[in-house]
């Protein structure tokens, strides 16, 4: 596969990752709304920053950034979302997403180092680092 597929991929997946944790965000109940409504904000916000870094990279490695919602969902190797309804639910999914997204991560990583495309496999490292924290906290908050 190529860096360029290998990013858009990624591009897919993030823009999968912003639309189910808007849906979270606006549909999350229970105790824990208040965290968990802030928390879902704070990470479609982060994934909408790096949707644009990681089309921006690809342009300037030249590629073309897939950008409508049927490449994205063709591309993608994230699902939409299941009907998840309960906090927990919507927790566990996001887990599942982001191991996803890490496995396409260190893909781009290796494939970046093998290129000595520094740049791009920096990106891909720094954002390893925050899925890794994320898939982190996300467990810890269902006490796993």
């Amino acid at each position: 596969m190529t860096l360029q597929k290998l990013l858009n991929t990624q591009i897919a997946n993030w823009n999968i990752l912003y639309t189910k944790l808007h849906r979270f965000h606006w549909y999350v109940k229970g105790p824990l709304f208040f965290t968990l409504h802030e928390k879902f904000e704070e990470l479609y916000t982060e994934a909408a920053l790096v949707i644009d870094e990681t089309a921006e990279r690809l342009l300037a490695i030249g590629g073309e950034p897939i950008a409508t919602l049927k490449e994205y969902i063709e591309a993608a190797t994230l699902q939409e979302t299941n009907g998840e309804t309960t906090a927990n639910e919507m927790v566990q999914s996001l887990i599942e997403d982001y191991r996803k997204i890490n496995e396409g991560l260190q893909e781009v990583a290796v494939l970046a180092e093998e290129q000595n495309d520094i740049i791009t496999n920096d990106l891909a490292i720094g954002l390893i680092q925050k899925v890794d924290k994320h898939i982190w906290m996300l467990n810890a908050y269902l006490g796993e």
